[in-house]
């Protein structure tokens, strides 16, 4: 949902100045057409079509764009590549919610220049606690993200040739995924099987729209994510299924061009319309890959009871 500029004001720990792109309000996930917009308007410094930080309208660079992979589906990007190649950005791919899925038959994590994906416990490849990996066919690239992962290592550990972090993944915690791994592409099938049975179980629920996957996308489904009607119509709904003895969750409640985190980039509200709207309606349903169809017809039976 954002690209990433160096220098100028209001400058990150890593020296880049975030600039936020709206959602396509079908997908989730970054809208190339706003992405191209975002992109011509930081290099012109106009904002007239689209919102920049604060008092940088003359003092940035486009340099990088990442793009998230929302609740489990690829980002469109063989669009994104080609906008961000003609401003001479590097694109990142953040497939920490999406590992697994496809675009076009090509795995998610190999769909920029840059991959990467967590393996915290609710992702789709979960270990016991925290861990990721990076992914890039570019070997000096790779050599780079060892280093820094390593607190900036040389060819010895003792001669750090840039700042570095600590940032190696737990061998127990790779141990747990190496084993995982193994049932994975078992429960992405078993994950399709189950959002299936929610889209025929979800199906003409007035006041709910349920997710759709275009044609050549694979969703690992991270999250089963409806809209419902409005914010109340969200609490009402939320509110029964508790009541009922069903969980559900609303993960980004916030935009993130609203963070108090970003609050000295001057954006507000109105600035990404498609987020805000989604902020307010959206929520997520039970979603995993043994979920069986008895419980998906309790949750479905639950919701038509509280849209009559």
């Amino acid at each position: 949902m954002r690209f990433h500029v160096p220098r100028g004001q209001m400058r990150s720990c890593w020296g880049a100045t975030p600039v936020f792109v709206d959602i396509d309000p079908v997908t989730f996930n970054i809208d190339p057409r706003r992405l191209a917009d975002a992109l011509r308007a930081v290099s012109s410094g106009n904002a007239d079509d689209h919102p920049l930080p604060q008092g940088a309208r003359t003092s940035l660079k486009p340099k990088t764009v990442i793009a998230v992979d929302l609740f489990g589906m690829p980002a469109d990007y063989p669009a994104i590549n080609r906008i961000a190649a003609d401003f001479g950005a590097v694109v990142i791919e953040d497939a920490a919610q999406s590992f697994g899925a496809e675009l076009k038959g090509r795995k998610a994590g190999a769909l920029a220049e840059v991959g990467c994906t967590s393996f915290f416990p609710a992702k789709p490849l979960g270990c016991y606690g925290d861990g990721g990996m990076c992914f890039t066919d570019d070997p000096q690239l790779a050599a780079v993200m060892d280093s820094l992962r390593v607190h900036g290592k040389g060819t010895d550990k003792y001669d750090n040739v840039r700042v570095g972090i600590n940032g190696r993944m737990d061998t127990l915690q790779a141990a747990i995924v190496l084993s995982k791994f193994s049932i994975f592409p078992e429960e992405v099938v078993l994950r399709q099987e189950v959002a299936q049975r929610y889209h025929q179980l979800l199906a003409g629920l007035e006041g709910l729209t349920t997710p759709i996957v275009p044609t050549g996308y694979l969703s690992v489904w991270a999250q089963y994510s409806v809209l419902a009607a409005s914010e109340d119509h969200r609490k009402r709904l939320q509110e029964g299924l508790k009541q009922a003895g069903i969980p559900t969750a609303v993960y980004y409640p916030k935009p993130l061009h609203l963070q108090t985190a970003f609050a000295r980039l001057g954006y507000k509200e109105g600035d990404f319309p498609h987020s805000e709207d989604a902020s307010r309606r959206i929520f997520s349903l039970p979603m995993h890959p043994y979920l069986n169809s008895d419980d998906q017809e309790k949750i479905a039976s639950a919701l038509k009871n509280l849209t009559k």
